[in-house]
């Protein structure tokens, strides 16, 4: 799927529309939002709309998708305990000794340690995948940061519509090393993984697999629902960033973040201010 494919159902207000165009320039130029550009939308289906929006205005591929947990009460009040957002090719990368990424100064930036699921296949569109269904979609499993961020500070202070509506506030991915284990229809293989975030050598959170609401299974299986009730789909070869595993920790231009997968080793990455132009 291209950045250009966006649902026929989608539909927005010019106000929407507003929103969509302001966050994609402010990413492209690397401008900070102080405020929300616009009417906060009310519910998840008016973010998503404004996200597909801003997906059509963005000159990258979708290379994966980010899930974020919706804490309660306001998981009830919202219909859903996670939230997708896209991620874009140009912002995913492997891990190097020190993996620098990009944030917008007076914008929002955090790192959060992740387990990610590589798409085997594209599945059929369908809004009833069970989470053993979505272990065998799966080829490849790794450690991982995703990159929260977003040009609007307060992007996770104001509920779940406002994060979705913004990319579900992902500004990139790293990879990190494979999983190596038989796990295709067993949803609980991966919960003796455990790992740990450190930021300027800090522990600032520890965690793991079984700190994923239901898993990092779990978290596919509801993106295939998700999406497919937006009509969109996963697609073969994108990675799935499945949930902050030891919280999401916030971070600033000049920081150095180290997330400690134990075995499957430490990905160190560092904050550094966004030019323009970047994504």
């Amino acid at each position: 799927m291209t950045a250009h494919a966006v649902p026929q159902a989608a539909v927005l207000s010019e106000g929407g529309r507003a929103i969509a165009r302001a966050f994609v320039e402010a990413r492209r130029s690397g401008h900070a939002l102080p405020t929300y550009p616009g009417t906060v939308p009310g519910t998840l289906d008016d973010a998503y709309a404004i996200q597909d929006a801003a997906v059509a205005l963005m000159p990258d591929e979708i290379a994966g998708w980010k899930l974020g947990r919706i804490p309660p009460p306001l998981d009830a009040q919202f219909g859903a305990g996670r939230l997708a957002g896209p991620i874009f090719a140009a912002s995913v990368r492997p891990a190097a000794d020190v993996t620098e990424f990009s944030l917008i100064e007076g914008g929002f930036g955090a790192v959060e340690a992740e387990y990610l699921l590589l798409m085997a296949e594209t599945p059929p569109l369908r809004d009833s995948w069970t989470v053993a269904e979505a272990t065998r979609l799966v080829s490849q499993i790794r450690v991982g940061v995703e990159i929260a961020g977003s040009p609007f500070p307060g992007i996770n202070d104001h509920g779940p519509a406002v994060t979705a509506s913004d990319f579900g506030n992902n500004a990139g991915l790293i990879l990190g090393a494979e999983v190596e284990r038989d796990w295709a229809g067993d949803p609980r293989a991966l919960d003796d993984l455990t790992c740990a975030m450190r930021i300027d050598g800090e522990t600032v959170g520890t965690g793991g697999a079984t700190h994923i609401p239901g898993g990092p299974f779990d978290s596919l299986a509801f993106l295939l629902n998700a999406l497919s009730q937006r009509g969109l789909r996963p697609r073969a070869g994108q990675w799935i960033s499945t949930g902050a595993a030891t919280g999401v920790h916030r971070i600033a231009i000049g920081q150095t973040a180290e997330a400690d997968f134990g075995p499957h080793g430490i990905i160190k990455c560092r904050a550094i201010r966004a030019e323009g132009g970047t994504p």
